[in-house]
């Protein structure tokens, strides 16, 4: 098999697993922050109880997201050691810095914060955790750092024979227009997976009763605004970044949309079935202008289409396809907004209820409320889809194809890769299962358990 492909269906299969962990440590760290320092400033118990009850889950989700992040960080060296190699003195940077000082403050005080109870003033015991959601945050704020000089490079010189780029200003690394897009973007939706894992728990508690009702009402109440907020700030945070990938990256909006020829006004898509090959409509239904709208908030304006692209990009870089697949492109960034609506709709409903500080739900919103925890996870995994695939056939935009970054197959086999990916599969999936396991017991087992 071919050893790109293998090594390409690792690294998705890896980051997407990863992934899935990322957003809930970066929301539920803030949330609980704010608990513990309700609790300080209160002295109400109920929230050091809420506090220990989502701090226990945070610590499952905590554990297996950072065993699946150090096996992404092997596989720069193994799999794809010429891209490691073109761009390491760039993309080892901001890595380092997040390994030996973000993520060190977040295990540090975190581990402090786990046995200092009763043991450290409660003051300090509450600045721990907040250390360690600043430096989850921080975290990912630096692989950002990284991933956005793959998508839009910045501060950079090409090494005289070409073979790598070396860095010339880690500050233009750093303040790289598109982290500042991004990250924004990335922390909402950490909130919002927060925020929805918490009215998922806190409903299902108080549908089928608790001895800690009055708890688990506060925990819905303010995990309910949390993830309201949250999602209107993704919603800002996705439209900036879209009217700035209209810039940095044209061909990735056209492949969202199924846009094949340049139109201004520019249309968009509700519903495409296309043709890929002949790069053309076999069914469409469209809202003229909408797309204007959304990337330069006027119903005027050029969007340019795959074809127009294609052909600068040819004169550009030299001969070859620039064009991402469309299917993934397009239904991807449809699974990410139709899930983001949906999570504006349920996050309205719900908070209409704790405002009227009404605890009472149907079966029907119940049932709604529960699964809404899975609708972050959609749009967060579809989102970092339609970023990757998105690029492609870029590794890094406009310096270096994907093809060119993987190992040479004489370094690492195809039947090697066959073999890691396949036991990688395997081992994730029982690591999954455990995770799912340990967080519906204990969040089950309700506050008394936790305490």
């Amino acid at each position: 098999m071919d050893t790109l492909l293998l090594a390409r269906l690792q690294f998705a299969i890896t980051s997407v697993f990863h992934f899935f962990f990322v957003p809930l440590t970066l929301g539920l760290s803030l949330f609980i922050a704010l608990l513990e320092t309700a609790y300080v400033k209160t002295g109400d118990e109920k929230f050091k109880k809420l506090t220990k009850f989502w701090g226990n889950l945070f610590l499952i989700n905590f554990a297996v997201g950072v065993v699946t992040g150090i096996v992404m960080e092997f596989q720069f060296g193994m799999n794809w050691s010429e891209y490691s190699r073109f761009v390491g003195d760039i993309f080892g940077v901001p890595l380092a810095i997040e390994a030996l000082l973000a993520f060190f403050i977040e295990s540090t005080f975190l581990g402090i914060w786990v046995f200092g109870w009763n043991k450290l003033p409660k003051t300090l015991h509450a600045a721990c955790f907040w250390l360690v959601a600043i430096g989850s945050n921080l975290s990912a704020l630096w692989i950002l750092v990284a991933n956005s000089f793959m998508q839009s490079p910045v501060g950079f010189k090409m090494a005289a024979d070409g073979s790598r780029a070396e860095m010339t200003d880690f500050a233009a690394l750093l303040f790289n227009p598109y982290v500042w897009k991004q990250f924004p973007h990335v922390l909402a939706g950490g909130v919002v997976t927060g925020g929805f894992l918490i009215i998922a728990i806190s409903s299902w508690h108080l549908i089928r009763g608790t001895n800690e009702r009055s708890a688990f009402e506060a925990a819905m109440k303010y995990g309910t605004i949390y993830a309201f907020i949250g999602t209107l700030l993704v919603t800002l945070a996705g439209h900036t970044q879209m009217q700035d990938l209209i810039k940095t990256q044209p061909m990735k909006v056209a492949a969202a949309e199924a846009l094949w020829e340049t139109e201004n006004p520019a249309s968009f898509s509700l519903f495409t079935v296309g043709n890929e090959k002949e790069l053309k409509d076999v069914f469409a239904i469209r809202i003229p202008g909408m797309l204007s709208f959304l990337a330069y908030n006027s119903f005027e304006g050029e969007v340019k289409g795959i074809k127009d692209l294609q052909k600068e990009y040819e004169q550009q870089y030299g001969p070859g396809s620039y064009i991402p697949s469309i299917i993934t492109a397009y239904w991807s960034f449809r699974f990410m907004v139709g899930a983001g609506t949906l999570m504006l709709l349920v996050s309205f409903l719900a908070l209409i209820k704790v405002l009227k500080e009404n605890y009472t739900f149907s079966p029907f919103l119940g049932a709604l409320l529960f699964w809404s925890f899975l609708l972050p996870y959609i749009a967060n995994s579809s989102g970092w889809i339609l970023a990757e695939m998105g690029r492609q056939p870029w590794i890094v935009f406009g310096l270096l194809k994907t093809e060119a970054g993987v190992s040479p197959a004489s370094v690492v086999s195809s039947g090697e890769l066959l073999l890691s990916l396949v036991l990688f599969t395997l081992i994730y999936g029982i690591l999954a299962l455990a995770d799912l396991f340990l967080l519906k017991k204990y969040a089950a087992a309700g506050i008394e358990a936790a305490e």
